[in-house]
């Protein structure tokens, strides 16, 4: 699959389309895509979300993604770089936290605004970078690097609202080598066991399993239970793939496994929640 590069820090598309020029296609940089009007599906990571006015969502490096365009759609698009945060005005403390926070984010569908106030503040961001893009005045260059700014520290702040309890700022580097070693390698699971985690990092095992739990406050074996969770939960909710496909996905050695590990974690089959959350969005 080709990958996408950008060769400016950021830069601004404003367009309206019937169809998505693209299939399925990767970045090497961050996407914003706020939604000014029209309706339609996000696909993200082979997971589905149904897009309407007022949703933004952030796709970071390497995440697969398109849109299936309903009804005709007006879409902003702001690409930018981990280069653009290093050479803005941010602060240096700040900078880390917005790389780390952006870097972290669930790449899962749905729009990654969650405050109310804040959604409020978005479009009207959104439509005045428009109108200065769109035309050339004094100080205009600077203007649209402000806006810029705000309406990357209101989605910094989303989604640092709901980042998991277990990666936070202060978080060791090495520790979240691990954590971003274990989400890569999630459906191969050979490689996520202890013996092998500490392989790769060098560790010995009694060592791995203090310093991760030190560090994130939960054991190895329970964070990877969990993000399994939320993974085969996320399939079930914005994808249409079948039991067998999803516990194919993710390293399952069967459907049975599947449902005997959800149900164990979440008291129910993975049916049953998929029917349940379908009823509710009824």
């Amino acid at each position: 699959m080709q990958k996408e590069r950008l060769h400016e820090p950021f830069t601004i598309v404003h367009k309206t389309l019937d169809e998505c020029p693209k299939g399925g296609h990767q970045h090497l940089f961050f996407e914003l895509v706020y939604i000014l009007s029209g309706t339609g599906v996000q696909c993200i990571n082979q997971n589905k979300f149904s897009y309407r006015p007022g949703h933004m969502f952030l796709i970071t490096p390497e995440d697969c993604h398109s849109f299936a365009i309903e009804t005709t759609t007006e879409f902003f698009f702001l690409r930018f770089t981990d280069i653009y945060l290093h050479t803005n005005t941010f602060q240096t403390d700040d900078i880390q936290r917005l790389e780390f926070i952006l870097q972290n984010a669930n790449h899962q569908p749905g729009c990654i605004l969650r405050n109310q106030p804040d959604k409020l503040l978005v479009q009207p961001l959104v439509e005045a970078i428009i109108r200065e893009y769109a035309q050339w005045d004094r100080y205009n260059k600077e203007l649209i690097r402000q806006l810029v700014n705000t309406l990357l520290v209101i989605v910094t702040r989303n989604i640092a609202r709901y980042l998991p309890q277990q990666v936070q700022a202060h978080t060791d580097e090495r520790a979240l080598n691990i954590l971003h070693y274990i989400q890569n390698h999630i459906h191969e699971p050979e490689k996520i066991r202890a013996e092998a985690v500490s392989q790769y990092f060098g560790l010995s095992e009694t060592y791995l399993g203090r310093y991760f739990k030190k560090h994130t406050q939960e054991t190895m074996q329970q964070y990877i239970t969990n993000y399994r969770t939320k993974l085969i939960e996320a399939r079930l909710q914005h994808s249409d793939l079948r039991i067998n496909e999803i516990a194919y996905e993710l390293g399952f050695t069967d459907e049975s496994h599947l449902n005997k590990f959800f149900k164990k974690q979440r008291g129910i089959s993975p049916t049953v929640f998929r029917r349940q959350q379908k009823s509710a969005l009824a």
